[in-house]
Formats: C-alpha cells, structure tokens, sequence
C-alpha cells in the first residue's frame, strides 16, 4: 500500500442518486489535484468504474464535498462534483438536488450541526451556484431518523421524508433567469429550425417540445436511438455556446453537466418504467431530462426546480404548455409522478420546495492508487 493515500468517507444515498461524500479536511490541499484525485476515487474514467467506488452510471458517479461554514446565512458549504464515466473531467459547474437531500443527514451525523428534534433545519451553501438550500430532517433520540412512509419514485421502499426549499435560485450558473435574455429561443439544428426555452433555476435546463423532434414524450430512457441522442447533445451544445458555458464544439467536453437537455410534453396516458398505468389527469406535464449525455432515469430535482420555476415564466414554452391549478406542480417522468410545491409571492415564485429521502449506505477508507497531500492525511 506504498505511494496510496487512504482517505475517510461515506457513502450516501440521496433521493434517486448515490454519491460519496467527503469532508473538506480530507480534500488534496492544492486544488489542481482535486480532479485526478477524485477521478481516482471513483475509477474515471471507466465505463465500468471497476477500479473506483463509482458505480457506472451518472446518477451514482457523484461526489459531495462538505465543511462546516463560515457564512451567517448557512451551516454548512457543500460542494457538488460530477464525475465523468468515460471522460478524465470532473465538472463543477451545476449542482444536484438528489444529492442536496443527503447533505442534512450528512451534517448531523457528522457533528457538524448539532440534531434538534423532531426536525432540523439544516441550511446549506452549495458553493457551485452560490445558493441556499434549506433541508427539514427528522431527528429521533439525537440521530436522524431514517425509516417512514415517504416513498419516491425510482428508489425501493419508503424513508423518513426530507423537504428542502430553494430560494432565490435564479441564475445559479448562468447568474440570469433567462441567459439569453429570450423566453423562447430559435436554435438551428442538423432537423431544423426549433423553438427552445432556455431557463436557469437550480441549474440551466434547455426545454424543447417533444414533437419539434419526433418524439412522443412518454418514451422511456432505454428507448432512445442513438441516432436521438446525438440530436439531443447537438441541441444542447448549441444551448451551452448561447448560454456563455463553452464553444459548441467544446461543449461536451467543458460542459457536459450543464446546461440539461430536457423534453417536454402536454399530459397523456402511458405506462411509466414501473409497468403502472399514468392517466393524464394525474400530471400537469410530461418531462424526460438527460443526464451526462445519457436518459435520466428519473427526474433531477434541479431539474424539478427548474421545470417548476420555467413554468411560471411568462411566455416559455412550459408556461404556454402548463394549466396550473393551485400551488402543487406534478411532473411526469420516466419512473413515476413527482411534486413540487410552489410559494408564491404578490404572483412571483419566492421559493420552492420538493420532498426526499435519504439513507446511509457505508462508512469506512477509500485507497487511492496515488498519493496526495491533504489537509488532515488519516
């Protein structure tokens, strides 16, 4: 085990992802090493990620990285890394609302912020968009409490429920609602000319009606052609060059998190991924979202966020699309139904808030196959 370097973390799951999450102590104290020593840890690149904890798929190649902050308005910073699979990049360019759910937990395990019971506010800074996140997390007996009835779609089983409320999320990467100024963008494609809306809340989401492409809507991740999902990254890179992220030609590789390529839907029968029967009547919108250049098996929550945030955004195509009733936003994605729901404010959204469950799945060392300088070597 010469010229390793043995680092203490945990493995948690959040929402409909899995990620690894590590105390800032324990990161290389030359930020230049951050990304071969994570890529390290997670077996990237590898479309298996057989040598690393990561577990070859989008959802499960993630990293969180955590302090105790110095910041009046939080409890906590936290950093979102995305590891790349096939590709030596880690992008911090976006976050995760998945992997957000776990952070509380994480925290209050950690010591880092001291349980109050039943629940505790949790308040975070995700330093990749420069936010807030407040998480509500069960407390029971001093720890947090994992086992209750709250069940969301793409994870087996129920948990205790974590609600986390974002605010004030607009511009989290672009730093504007709408990066290019316009509700609805006319992008020129390999099809054609089509009509997008380009919205950043939580994170930067390119929306485009499923029939401009061909598509139904109600198609299921493993149901794509290669043929489309070279159309879609092509959307999205263009996307990424109007929006200030990277060069059309570049985008893949110097942006390939953000911004997410997203496919909308008016409402309709079809069979989710479950096998069970969705009525029309039971959403306000279809969405499928891409994740890394591959179908998200799910919905994220940025995406959720950002989807909700989009349709109370005059003139986009969701806003065009979505008859609202009340403040509760049902989204329709691959695997099931999610909500949101909506705080408005004189007719503005001020916040919103969506509800997960998270679990800790391990703690123990990860062996790195190089050695690194951190802050505290264990």
């Amino acid at each position: 085990m010469i010229n390793m370097t043995r680092i203490p973390v945990t493995v948690m799951r959040g929402g409909t992802s899995k990620g690894v999450f590590i105390n800032h102590e324990e990161m290389p104290v030359n930020k230049s090493d951050w990304e071969p020593f994570l890529l390290d840890i997670m077996g990237s690149p590898d479309q298996r990620q057989i040598d690393g904890l990561g577990g070859a798929n989008s959802l499960t190649s993630k990293i969180a990285i955590i302090k105790k902050s110095d910041l009046e308005k939080a409890d906590v910073d936290y950093t979102f890394a995305q590891v790349s699979i096939s590709e030596s990049l880690v992008d911090f360019k976006g976050n995760c609302g998945n992997i957000s759910s776990a952070v509380g937990p994480y925290a209050i395990e950690q010591g880092i912020v001291q349980p109050v019971e039943p629940v505790t506010k949790v308040r975070i800074y995700n330093t990749n968009t420069k936010k807030v996140i407040v998480a509500e997390v069960e407390v029971e007996n001093g720890k947090v409490k994992t086992e209750g009835s709250c069940m969301i779609p793409g994870v087996p089983g129920t948990g205790s429920p974590i609600y986390l409320s974002f605010e004030n999320g607009e511009g989290a990467v672009t730093g504007k609602l709408l990066p290019t100024g316009n509700a609805i963008d006319l992008l020129q494609t390999s099809i054609g000319t089509i009509k997008a809306s380009i919205v950043d809340v939580g994170n930067p989401l390119v929306f485009v009606k499923a029939a401009d492409i061909g598509l139904k809507g109600t198609e299921l991740p493993h149901e794509y052609t290669d043929k489309q999902l070279k159309l879609f990254e092509e959307i999205r890179s263009i996307v990424a060059e109007k929006a200030g992220l990277a060069p059309q030609n570049k985008a893949t590789k110097l942006s390939p998190a953000v911004p997410k390529m997203t496919i909308i839907a008016p409402p309709m029968d079809h069979r989710d991924g479950t096998g069970r029967e969705k009525a029309a009547s039971q959403m306000d919108v279809l969405i499928r979202m891409m994740s890394m250049q591959k179908p998200h098996q799910t919905l994220a929550i940025t995406g959720a966020i950002c989807t909700t945030a989009a349709i109370y955004t005059k003139g986009t195509l969701l806003s065009e699309m979505v008859q609202l009733k009340g403040d509760t936003v049902r989204l329709a994605h691959p695997m099931g139904i999610m909500e949101t729901s909506v705080d408005l404010k004189d007719g503005q959204v001020n916040g919103i808030k969506v509800v997960r469950t998270a679990r800790l799945i391990f703690e123990g060392f990860v062996y790195t196959k190089h050695t690194y300088d951190v802050c505290l070597s264990s």
